[in-house]
């Protein structure tokens, strides 16, 4: 079995950029390659179900914001840049790909907004919309204007989930591919004054959502039902007796649906594991170091065996076992060494 990911990057040369990490473990290899240099703060990257498109962003500020690009990418894993456009917003930093693949929509961190994209047949993209988010929240330093952090398609990819970190909500919007502006607002969902929602994932049969809180380290736990959402449960990521800095990052939930994970930066740099009892909670059952210092991201293989944590201070990616049965992970000896890894993407082939 061989497993490809898609890294994303923070740069500080040329030489960076877009890398691929490719492992064997029947072959006991680990090997990291990169497949687009030059590109400047690839700090998100994703790829179409067969592979052979890839989206990524800049993560700049400028007149219009940052860039959004697509690529082709050849049997040899290259990367050929199709087109780039402004992402109309500074700092872009998270893209969503609809259910059917031919929309994207832009979060833009610093710019407070969203970017709604069509894509052409031959990857070439089209600016449709931008919704401007207003607000502020109880943190001074984090809080003090809009900052979406991302945007996730609902399963039937009727509905857009939002994640702002700066005004402590998650905006849910109606989207219609038949509109000229295909983004419009179903609800506002307001969390805990200073919490910073983050991330979300959905559950495996649509019918819940996990939000990473950042600013509290904290998991909030919503059912979902047509955009409609409510609170359910609130799990903390915090061993006992902590106290330091800390930084929830991102949110997995398991291909068999039975586990969720949260990363934790700060001074925490964990990995916390949650199971589902009988009667439909969850629980915490495992907070492991994630094996580096700044776990912004982290990701899955498709079969759920292993799990890889990038580390965008300690320059790795670190991969861990996970039980099939109890969703655990062990620490194992496997090691990368990437230039400030920030995101990984499960290639199919």
């Amino acid at each position: 079995m061989e497993y490809k990911f898609l890294v994303g990057t923070y740069t500080d040369s040329p030489i960076d950029g877009i890398n691929m990490i490719t492992f064997s473990p029947d072959s006991n290899l680990l090997v990291v390659e990169t497949i687009a240099a030059g590109i400047a703060n690839p700090s998100f990257v994703l790829a179409s179900a067969d592979g052979k498109r890839v989206f990524s962003l800049e993560e700049e500020a400028g007149e219009k914001g940052g860039r959004v690009l697509s690529f082709e990418r050849s049997e040899d894993n290259a990367l050929t840049l199709i087109d780039q456009k402004e992402s109309m917003g500074d700092h872009p930093c998270h893209i969503a790909l609809s259910p059917e693949e031919d929309f994207l929509v832009v979060s833009n961190y610093t710019g407070g907004s969203l970017s709604a994209f069509r894509i052409s047949a031959d990857g070439n993209l089209e600016f449709l919309q931008k919704i401007q988010h207003e607000g502020k929240s109880i943190n001074a330093e984090r809080q003090e204007a809009p900052h979406v952090h991302s945007a996730n398609f609902s399963p039937d990819g009727k509905k857009v989930l939002v994640a702002d970190l700066g005004t402590d909500k998650v905006y849910v919007y109606n989207f219609d591919k038949g509109q000229a502006e295909p983004l419009s607002l179903f609800a506002e969902i307001p969390v805990n004054p200073g919490d910073g929602p983050r991330h979300l994932a959905f559950s495996k049969d649509g019918s819940e959502v996990f939000v990473v809180e950042e600013l509290t380290a904290s998991l909030d736990i919503f059912s979902y039902e047509g955009g409609k959402m409510q609170a359910k449960q609130r799990l903390s990521l915090l061993s006992e007796g902590f106290t330091g800095a800390v930084g929830a990052a991102e949110v997995r939930v398991s291909p068999d649906g039975q586990n969720v994970y949260v990363s934790n930066r700060g001074d925490a740099n964990t990995i916390s594991v949650f199971g589902k009892n009988a009667d439909g909670a969850y629980e915490r059952i495992q907070n492991i170091s994630s094996g580096g210092i700044m776990p912004r991201n982290f990701n899955l293989t498709s079969d759920g065996k292993y799990l890889f944590a990038a580390h965008q201070a300690s320059n790795d990616i670190i991969l861990f076992e996970r039980d099939p049965e109890t969703g655990i992970l062990s620490q194992t000896l496997w090691k990368a060494e990437v230039h400030k890894p920030v995101y990984l993407f499960p290639l199919k082939n």
